[in-house]
């Protein structure tokens, strides 16, 4: 090309920069921003993360602030196709990594904070952990960065204190039970539809009137071993959070606001009037609402920490769930277990 016709070239470079590869992103945890935790991470390309080192890291801050080990159980609630292809409820598959974490725990320490993240599960599996951790720790801190529902939220009620941040939020305890067609059912709605139906009929019976013939079609239809399942699930449910709360949430309330003792039947009555609420399908309405830390503590009237109470807690958990959150959502992971040096990603196969 002669010179004259380079000239006539707009914004013509006789020497271009070179290009520089993308830099490799090492650490997410060094890159984040306070208050834009999530955002300032998401689109980073060209990533590179040791996984494990940045949770090390992200829990060793948690336990620095808190004074006292920590272990995390993460279930993956934010990926679809992970949820879809596997389960990521609390079951008896949980038992051996949780039973090796705390194990890794030293055998001294009496303190300990559990992370918790999880859509639900097995209340049976919930009592079975809670027995083996209440036997190894006199006090047990649960902190929920985001969700813990149904039996997750049975599970937070062990603890000596529910740490809160503001993304965080638990759920009612009304149990899913399996009908007919092998779909789970919530065990409250089903009891208050044959409640509802049994008022209304002996209303129309006081009248001289027949029961409606569509309600008694319903319950013709009901399976007595369903119902027999939803009764025993609710009852559970309600009989562990009572125990759990009179036992250890409630271990150190002495005295009440005037100055007088607090008795033993004082806990017991409390403690039952929580756990029917939370187990109180009229209340909540559906079994996904999600109770934050305000409403637990206007509503159920249940003691909360809120993670701003802390001194530099509240940052240290918005950037372990940030961390977690990009983790969850780009990788094939069902759980996490993580306990100091102790790491557990279960993952999936997905096949194509």
């Amino acid at each position: 090309m002669s010179k004259s016709r380079r000239n006539n070239i707009p914004n013509y470079n006789p020497n271009p920069p070179v290009k520089k590869a993308p830099q490799t992103v090492s650490s997410f945890l060094d890159l984040m921003q306070d208050g834009r935790e999530y955002q300032s991470i998401v689109g980073l390309q060209n990533v590179t993360v040791d996984l494990g080192a940045e949770m090390t890291r992200a829990m060793k801050d948690i336990s620095d602030i808190r004074k006292r080990p920590n272990i995390c159980y993460i279930a993956n609630v934010l990926n679809p196709v992970v949820s879809n292809a596997t389960s990521i409820s609390i079951d008896n598959s949980d038992d051996a990594p949780f039973l090796e974490m705390l194990k890794c725990i030293p055998s001294d320490v009496r303190e300990i904070d559990i992370i918790l993240v999880t859509p639900g599960g097995s209340a049976d599996t919930v009592d079975y952990l809670v027995k083996k951790i209440r036997t190894r720790f006199e006090n047990v801190s649960f902190i929920l960065p985001y969700m813990s529902m149904s039996a997750g939220t049975i599970f937070c009620m062990s603890g000596d204190e529910l740490i809160m941040s503001d993304a965080g939020f638990f759920g009612p305890i009304d149990p899913q039970v399996p009908s007919k067609n092998g779909m789970f059912v919530p065990a409250q709605s089903l009891m208050t539809l044959i409640s509802t139906i049994q008022s209304r009929g002996q209303e129309q019976i006081k009248k001289g009137q027949k029961p409606d013939w569509t309600d008694i079609q319903i319950l013709n239809n009901l399976d007595p071993k369903e119902l027999g399942n939803a009764i025993t699930a609710s009852k559970l449910s309600t009989t562990l959070v009572t125990n759990y709360l009179k036992s250890y949430k409630f271990k150190t309330w002495t005295n009440h606001s005037n100055g007088s003792v607090v008795l033993e039947e004082e806990k017991l009555k409390r403690a039952t009037e929580i756990a029917t609420q939370l187990c109180d399908n009229s209340i909540w309405l559906s079994h996904s609402s999600r109770i934050t830390r305000d409403m637990a503590n206007d509503i159920c009237k249940l003691k909360v920490t809120y993670t701003e109470s802390i001194k530099g807690l509240d940052r240290a958990i918005k950037r372990f769930w940030a961390l977690m959150q990009i983790t969850l959502e780009n990788n094939l992971i069902a759980k996490i277990y993580s306990a100091g040096s102790y790491f557990l990603f279960r993952s999936v196969n997905i096949k194509k």
